[in-house]
């Protein structure tokens, strides 16, 4: 059985599932893509064992899976799975909007500059970028509100999220995203807790019904694709 290289690398493994967080939630690990244990322990200089370990964490959080014989996969959310994920989401975001009436001048400032550099990612297109703080923003609002709790698992609903938006969201769903940003912190400063409330559940609504669309324009394109007579 392999062991641990040295005393010290246990410590390292949290920061090498943060850091495939962080790829997911910047788009730059694909859903379904490979996660070989030797190649990622090669990239961090640890054992196979310590990847092992950090994947069956990130298995826990819903982002990745096994399959037998063939190894460590990021997940790829059927349409019900991704309705469950926005259910989750809109029941935690809005309770933690409920739980908060008050946000310090501070925080909102947070969240501004947050936001800006949402926009500019967006006017940059920088999809990295882009994905990541859009998906981050939520997590965000808990950092700023000082719940690292909330965090957490927000962060795990949101990276399930980004993977949801790869497979069904499109550029045009990203900037309704930013814009929704905008005006929920709006809200927030006004102290306007009814309109944040609806902001997060439109928002997420949103999100939900793009998936129906998604789903119908996928299949469609594939119906096209497999009568047009040019293929016979």
């Amino acid at each position: 059985m392999e062991l641990y290289k040295n005393e010290t690398e246990r410590a390292r493994g949290p920061a090498i599932e943060e850091q495939i967080v962080r790829a997911v939630l910047s788009g730059r690990i694909a859903p379904g893509e490979r996660l070989g244990e030797k190649e990622i322990g090669d990239i961090f200089g640890v054992s196979r064992t310590l990847v092992r370990e950090s994947m069956i964490r990130l298995s826990s959080r819903g982002l990745v899976d096994v399959l037998p014989r063939r190894g460590w996969f990021v997940v790829e959310p059927s349409i019900a799975e991704a309705r469950e994920i926005i259910e989750a989401r809109r029941t935690v975001e809005i309770g933690m909007i409920i739980s908060h009436a008050d946000i310090s001048p501070a925080a909102i400032q947070r969240l501004r500059l947050h936001y800006a550099a949402q926009k500019q990612a967006l006017d940059d297109k920088d999809l990295a970028r882009r994905s990541y703080l859009l998906g981050h923003f939520h997590v965000h609002i808990a950092d700023v509100l000082g719940n690292s709790v909330l965090a957490e698992i927000l962060e795990n609903l949101t990276a399930r999220t980004v993977l949801i938006s790869a497979l069904y969201q499109s550029d045009e769903d990203a900037s309704h995203s930013c814009n929704d940003h905008g005006d929920l912190i709006d809200a927030l400063e006004c102290g306007d807790q009814e309109r944040a409330k609806k902001i997060t559940y439109d928002h997420l609504t949103h999100l939900e019904k793009a998936l129906s669309n998604r789903t119908k324009n996928n299949r469609d394109d594939r119906l096209a694709k497999a009568l047009d007579l040019k293929n016979f």
